[in-house]
């Protein structure tokens, strides 16, 4: 459980990925504030209860217009996350073009679509708040991830300030989130125990986020506290940077 305290009660979410690691800890946690939460993604997420799965393919541009017709069903939309991301642990020299396109398509792609659909939607009632999540690899650079996991997330930010531009006039506000490595699912597909310690031990925080440490930035820019926060990109990554 978390220190901090969120009350959502009326308010209804959209997360974009919710069923594993990060956005699996923001669907519960969203749920704890007493919002309405829909996620999304291509298989339903555990112990997620009090939460609407709606699949979506997020490859397919009508797969992404049909979850957000299903929203419209719900009601009004007033938090939008942007959490999913696809991975691929491969030099540039091994990225053949499919790939490339299969995890820019996933990560940016569908975050532009998405975007786009909530912005639509928002704009018209003067409310809401749009949160990409992007990566230490967006900023940085990354020693586990690919050129296009890099180059796509670098993306997202591009596309944070620039709808933070536009939208900002009509109340909805756009932030970015860059994660570094945390204690989820992915990190143990990537990372040997030995290569997580030495990690660790290069952070100046010393540790590895949890799933929570992650999660909690970004409700708090769901919250009126972040009301005058648009086109910020909050770096969540212990002082790596």
């Amino acid at each position: 459980m978390s220190d901090l305290s969120f009350d959502f009660s009326g308010r209804r979410a959209l997360v974009i990925g919710g069923s594993r690691g990060i956005g699996h800890g923001l669907t519960q946690r969203l749920l704890e504030t007493g919002a309405e939460v829909i996620y999304t993604s291509r298989t339903e997420g555990n112990g997620l209860h009090g939460a609407r799965f709606v699949p979506c393919d997020l490859e397919d541009t009508d797969s992404i217009l049909d979850l957000f017709r299903t929203v419209d069903s719900l009601g009004e939309l007033h938090f939008m996350v942007n959490m999913a991301a696809t991975n691929y642990f491969h030099k540039i020299s091994e990225i053949e073009p499919t790939e490339w396109d299969e995890v820019l398509n996933v990560n940016l792609r569908a975050a532009y679509l998405a975007c786009r659909e909530a912005g639509k939607r928002m704009m018209p009632r003067n409310f809401g708040r749009i949160i990409n999540v992007s990566s230490i690899a967006g900023r940085h650079r990354s020693p586990v991830s690919g050129a296009h996991y890099s180059a796509s997330k670098a993306g997202l930010l591009g596309l944070t300030r620039q709808l933070a531009f536009e939208l900002g006039p009509s109340g909805v506000t756009v932030n970015a989130v860059c994660p570094s490595q945390t204690r989820t699912d992915m990190l143990k597909d990537s990372m040997s125990d030995e290569r997580v310690a030495a990690l660790a031990a290069s952070i100046p925080l010393r540790r590895v986020a949890e799933v929570r440490e992650q999660v909690e930035p970004i409700l708090f820019l769901c919250s009126e506290g972040a009301s005058y926060l648009n086109g910020a990109i909050i770096d969540v990554n212990g002082g790596q940077i």
